[in-house]
């Protein structure tokens, strides 16, 4: 017989934001009431720790069966293919990106689900966007296919809550950083890997200039921001294409002097690659106003709060790896 308590489906919950945020409403809402899914298996310790059902996102009688089949009324849709990833496999990311979206914006359409949430990101800002303090609307020209895939999503999202009246929430997320899951491919995860090779070789050479300011924000707080969306009451959503969340601003310099005062000895070099002009096209930094009005958000961690979770919890695994 099935259980039909409402639940929560996380698509793409082994990525980086996922399986944090799998973790985060399984705390809240019970283990058994979240199902995490993702085009393959995770580790033991993730799949031990509730349901979890294998999906390509982009197979939509797939995707609905298992929504009726656990009664889901909500989804998060944190599939996708990131930056630095989708340049090299364009028509792979578009597919990705996007057939994926459809797939959950058309369950809410037909009513199998009641509200979705599907994240964008500072990849819908372009060399034409006003840089500096970005506001929310403004000039949105991409140049790469995953801000490509996000804008079209954005505007894709607001056609489908004016037409349908889906209920359908967004946030862009600035750079994201965690030491809890691995890096997924984007233009921002220097400010991921300079702390393991800060703790393991003392150096570490950027794949970014080192005046290249960008936004980026804490995992902790993205989480924090995508559950606090997701509770506001619908009239209070304004804008339902895609908010702007800010964080904090910071460039590989700053974020390596102050990885040096932790750490002695730490060299910073740099060596940009082919992220350099993705990250040239981005803002340096966001205005989140609109957040702040419409749901109270608020962002906790600066750059100095970062740096020490940062390393402590990369120590913390890796001391807790090697008892085990």
């Amino acid at each position: 017989m099935i259980n039909m308590t409402s639940k929560i489906l996380i698509v793409g919950a082994c990525g980086q934001i996922g399986s944090e945020l799998t973790s985060k409403l399984r705390e809240t809402h019970g283990a058994e009431n979240v199902i995490a899914s993702d085009i393959r298996e995770s580790n033991a310790d993730f799949m031990n720790s509730g349901p979890f059902e294998v999906l390509d996102a982009t197979d939509f009688e797939a995707f609905e069966k298992i929504c009726k089949s656990h009664n889901i009324k909500t989804v998060y849709m944190m599939a996708a293919m990131l930056s630095g990833t989708a340049e090299k496999f364009p028509m792979k990311a578009w597919d990705l990106n996007m057939t994926s979206l459809f797939n959950v914006l058309d369950l809410a359409k037909n009513e199998t689900i009641k509200q979705v949430f599907w994240p964008s990101s500072i990849a819908v800002f372009g060399p034409t966007t006003p840089k500096f303090d970005t506001p929310q609307q403004t000039v949105m020209e991409p140049t790469t296919v995953y801000g490509i895939s996000k804008q079209a999503g954005e505007r894709w999202c607001a056609y489908y809550h004016k037409r349908y009246g889906v209920d359908v929430r967004s946030i862009r997320y600035p750079g994201l950083i965690s030491y809890k899951t691995p890096p997924g491919g984007g233009t921002t995860d220097y400010a991921i890997e300079i702390f393991y090779d800060a703790l393991e070789k003392e150096e570490y050479t950027s794949f970014l200039s080192k005046d290249t300011a960008l936004p980026m924000m804490y995992m902790d707080d993205a989480i924090e921001a995508t559950i606090s969306i997701m509770k506001t009451p619908a009239e209070q959503i304004k804008v339902r294409s895609s908010y702007n969340l800010g964080g904090v601003s910071f460039t590989p310099e700053e974020l390596g002097k102050l990885v040096a005062e932790e750490i002695d000895g730490f060299q910073m070099n740099y060596d940009p690659d082919f992220r350099q002009a993705i990250a040239d096209s981005w803002p340096s930094s966001i205005n989140d106003e609109e957040a702040q009005k419409d749901w109270n958000w608020q962002h906790k961690y600066d750059l100095e709060m970062i740096v020490k979770a940062m390393l402590e919890g990369i120590r913390s695994l890796e001391n807790s790896n090697s008892e085990a």
